[in-house]
This record gives structure tokens, C-alpha cells and sequence, in this order.
């Protein structure tokens, strides 16, 4: 049996691509994989907080030293990295919105990369410790950002290679739905390309 952790990221609900491809993506696998459990983190839906003192400093004491209020801050985010070490699988989505990702995304990166639980420091490096996973992400956007042009633009595949490799996970591809901005029928074509690739990608899966 497989876990699926989807993340999704997108503010605008039913009418998110990368919501939607994501989402076909997982029913997709679980169709490949009957049995798959998946766990859905909605952070559009249900934002993360940004970091802020409570929480930064409660997960970088040991539990016994914490306040009220830090333990309940250190038991969120040990939640959110409970789900991701858990997982054999991870989708991630997310719109490419001012060349990055979404800030909500980038809140649930902030609380899963932990030293000491999703990496450690060495005498010859960092050492990722999320190992052992898949990772897709979907990445939707008006325009083409993953090649041509704008290709030096988008600073979120390359942000989330890097950061998810420092947490142990190299085993990742990207599903682009771009283009959308360029009227409805290159919006129908980029929809049809990204279902075609994550048909494929099911499959080999």
C-alpha cells in the first residue's frame, strides 16, 4: 500500500489548475494503486501560519522546556512533518505567482524543514533525512516559464528542487500547466498536455 501526501497551495479554490491537475494526478495513482492512502494538506484553504517567535523558538527546544503555548505550536508543525515522513509519495501544487510559489507553500516548507527531523548538520554536510519518496509537483502559470525566454524567471522549480533535495528527496519531476494566459484554446491545450503527462506518469509510477 502506497501514502499519497497531496499539498496544494492555490488561493483560488475550484478554479486552480494546479489544484485540479494535482488532485486528478492523486486519483490517478490511487486508480494504479487501489488501497493508497492519501492525505490532503489544503493550505489554500486552510493557510499556514508563517513563522513567527512562538513557533521558532518551541521547535528548537527539547518538549519538557516549552510553554503552553510553544508546545502547541511545536505539536502543529511536528504534525505537518509526521504527514510528510509518512508519505511514499508527495504532490505538491502550486501557481507560479511572481516568478515563486505560493507564500502558504513556502509557510508549510519553513515547518517540515527541521533540523535534527528532516535533516542534519554533519562534519561533511547537511544530511537530508525525508528519503525514500517521490516527489511530483505541478506547476501552473500564465505564461511559459519552463523553457524559452521567461525561463530565467522561475525561481520555483529550481527553489523546490533545491529544498526538497536538502531534505533528502531527489526523486523529482515537474508537471507544467502553462500558457493559460494566451486565450482559451492554448488554456485547453496546456490542461490537455499536463493530463496527458500525469496519465503517463500514473502509469509508470
Amino acid at each position: 500500500m502506497s501514502s499519497i501526501l497531496l499539498v496544494t497551495s492555490s488561493p483560488r479554490g475550484d478554479e486552480s489548475l494546479s489544484n485540479k491537475i494535482a488532485t486528478d494526478f492523486v486519483n490517478k495513482l490511487v486508480a494504479q494503486h487501489p488501497g493508497s492512502s492519501v492525505t490532503h494538506r489544503d493550505l489554500g484553504l486552510s493557510p499556514i501560519s508563517h513563522l513567527d517567535t512562538v513557533t521558532t523558538s518551541a521547535i528548537r527546544k527539547p518538549a519538557e522546556a516549552r510553554t503552553s503555548e510553544e508546545a502547541a505550536a511545536a505539536d502543529y508543525s511536528d504534525k505537518l512533518v509526521a504527514e510528510l515522513l509518512a508519505a511514499d509519495t508527495v504532490v505538491l501544487a502550486t501557481g507560479l505567482i511572481n516568478f515563486n510559489i505560493y507564500s502558504t507553500l513556502k509557510s508549510w516548507i519553513d515547518n517540515v524543514a527541521r533540523a535534527g527531523v528532516t535533516f542534519r548538520y554533519t562534519p561533511e554536510g547537511p544530511v537530508g533525512l525525508a528519503t525514500g519518496k517521490k516527489v511530483y509537483i505541478v506547476l501552473s502559470s500564465g505564461g511559459i516559464y519552463s523553457e524559452g525566454p521567461a525561463a530565467g524567471m522561475n525561481h520555483a522549480t529550481p527553489y523546490l528542487k533545491t529544498v526538497l533535495g536538502f531534505l533528502g528527496m531527489t526523486d523529482i519531476e515537474v508537471i507544467y500547466v502553462e500558457g493559460t494566459a494566451f486565450g482559451p484554446e492554448a488554456a485547453e491545450k496546456a490542461i490537455a498536455g499536463a493530463q496527458e503527462r500525469t496519465q503517463q506518469l500514473a502509469l509508470a509510477a
